[in-house]
């Protein structure tokens, strides 16, 4: 991010951070909520890309709110989360701009999931249940520490709305891999070494093996970090965009009206 971008967020990363996981927070509390996390593409048919309008006034008038919102409405959450970014930014209004900063960045990261794309969300289909939090949380525990997050500068976005849905098509394109590839590796490996135990909030807490969960790392040949980099560039790219489309307000002023 340039310099008047980047200092402001600098110094509020510790509530960023904090904040974002407000979103699956709210999935308890708000049953509007859980929707904006997924978009089951496979519901739409063989060519969901070619047939689902990427405009919300558009899609409701083809399938209805009522049947969207059943399959996911992620991709329109995420132009929405933008529009009330940009419009924060307007009014200068600091913790609107956190909130909305840090719950664009949620919806983003999750649509570079695959598993956030099909409606076998957790293999629960394919005898494969427990592969969400394995792909999305127990490989980047395990291996995070050796990506590289340097993804360079910000760029501006033409377009939110199609560069969210090119995510989820690059995502959901990803879909029958993440599975194949387990199934495979489980069709292989021994299954006494395949589970282990770690602890977890001070619990044990059943899981895949480290063993397993290399195997499998390998085999998705960089996947895992490929979808983190692409998230870590387009959240930036988001922050940016919805500044400049604000008009460039000063956020180091802001800043320091704020103390």
């Amino acid at each position: 991010l340039p310099a008047e971008v980047s200092v402001f967020y600098k110094h509020h990363i510790n509530q960023i951070t904090e904040h974002a996981i407000d979103a699956d927070k709210r999935c308890y509390v708000d049953t509007n909520e859980s929707p904006r996390h997924f978009f089951d593409a496979d519901t739409y048919g063989p060519d969901p890309f070619d047939s689902v309008p990427i405009h919300w006034s558009e899609a409701t008038v083809k399938y209805t709110e009522r049947r969207l919102l059943l399959s996911g409405i992620l991709p329109w959450q995420v132009n929405r989360s933008y529009r009330a970014l940009v419009t924060a930014f307007r009014e200068r209004a600091a913790q609107r701009i956190l909130r909305h900063s840090s719950d664009i960045g949620h919806y983003l990261a999750d649509a570079h999931v695959p598993l956030h794309t099909t409606s076998n969300y957790n293999g629960q289909r394919t005898g494969q249940t427990g592969i969400h939090a394995f792909w999305e949380s127990r490989l980047p525990e395990l291996f995070a520490h050796r990506y590289d997050f340097l993804v360079g500068r910000a760029r501006y976005i033409e377009s939110v709305i199609d560069t969210i849905w090119r995510i989820v098509k690059d995502s959901h394109a990803l879909v029958d891999s993440v599975l194949s590839l387990e199934a495979q590796l489980n069709a292989s490996f021994p299954p006494d070494r395949k589970y282990g135990f770690i602890e977890r909030n001070g619990q044990l807490v059943r899981t895949y093996s480290d063993e397993y969960a290399a195997a499998y790392h390998e085999m998705l040949n960089g996947m895992v970090e490929n979808r983190m980099r692409a998230a870590v560039e387009v959240i930036g790219n988001c922050w940016y965009s919805a500044w400049v489309d604000a008009g460039q307000p000063d956020l180091i002023k802001l800043q320091a009206d704020e103390t």
